[in-house]
């Protein structure tokens, strides 16, 4: 029987959306395995520094607790090591946009068959709230008390500009459909980066609750609508957020 449990506390904040994600990877994984898509022990997983980074103590699959920014060279490592493991790299929006966004671009390029999941709550929660690159202009911290000058970075248009063959959001309140896209994410024969929008309950809470602006795209494949859904958020308002596989490139 799967058993995807480990014995170590879980230290995430009572209420984290960081509980739903990890809900959903274990109900995908479970799925899988019984499916006869990978056994468990086909699974590995590697992480960065982060709040994130803890699901690396209560997901019952091997891999390896990486450096900040490192996920996914570390990934793609584990991928070149053992081809025929299913290989997931979780990693922060600080983390994956920040120190370690030069590898995000090029493991687009790259398109090895393996699964970022990035936890974008837009802010480094761990080290006490300091803006990221999705953080809003003029988000205000200990660093930058006059607010986060800078436009916010857009993953997703970056993504498909990298050359990116699976780009999806996904609302971090929402087990059901975060699992139906992490299981299509996990399927896709190439590179797939999925961005969980999520609350954090202590820092940066003024970009929490944008459920009413998400709405749900149908899986497309089409470049030229994928050109428009993700450019119709800029990570700086409360417009609508498309929500769902945004581009999934034809084989």
């Amino acid at each position: 029987m799967t058993n995807l449990n480990t014995k170590n506390p879980v230290t995430w904040c009572p209420g984290c959306p960081n509980f739903m994600i990890l809900a959903s990877v274990k109900k995908v994984i479970e799925k899988l395995i019984k499916e006869g898509f990978a056994k468990q022990e086909e699974f590995a997983m590697a992480t960065g520094i982060g709040c994130h980074a803890k699901i690396f103590d209560y997901l019952n699959i091997s891999g390896i607790y990486g450096l900040h920014g490192r996920v996914l060279p570390t990934a793609l490592g584990i991928k070149l090591g053992n081809p025929g493991l299913t290989v997931l790299g979780f990693g922060g929006d600080g983390d994956t946009y920040a120190e370690g966004i030069a590898h995000f671009v090029h493991n687009c390029r790259y398109n090895a068959d393996m699964t970022m999941i990035v936890h974008d709550n837009r802010a480094f929660s761990l080290t006490t709230g300091q803006a990221t690159p999705t953080s809003e202009q003029g988000y205000k911290t200990k660093t930058e008390p006059q607010g986060a000058v800078n436009m916010p970075l857009n993953p997703v248009k970056l993504a498909l500009a990298a050359g990116c063959g699976f780009i999806a959001r996904v609302n971090g309140k929402d087990i059901a459909h975060m699992s139906e896209i992490f299981e299509k994410a996990i399927k896709h024969k190439g590179f797939s980066f999925v961005e969980v929008l999520q609350d954090c309950l202590i820092f940066n809470k003024e970009v929490n609750n944008y459920d009413e602006f998400m709405y749900k795209v149908k899986d497309n494949k089409d470049s030229k609508v994928a050109e428009k859904l993700v450019g119709e958020w800029d990570y700086n308002s409360r417009g609508r957020i498309p929500v769902g596989v945004l581009f999934e490139r034809l084989k």
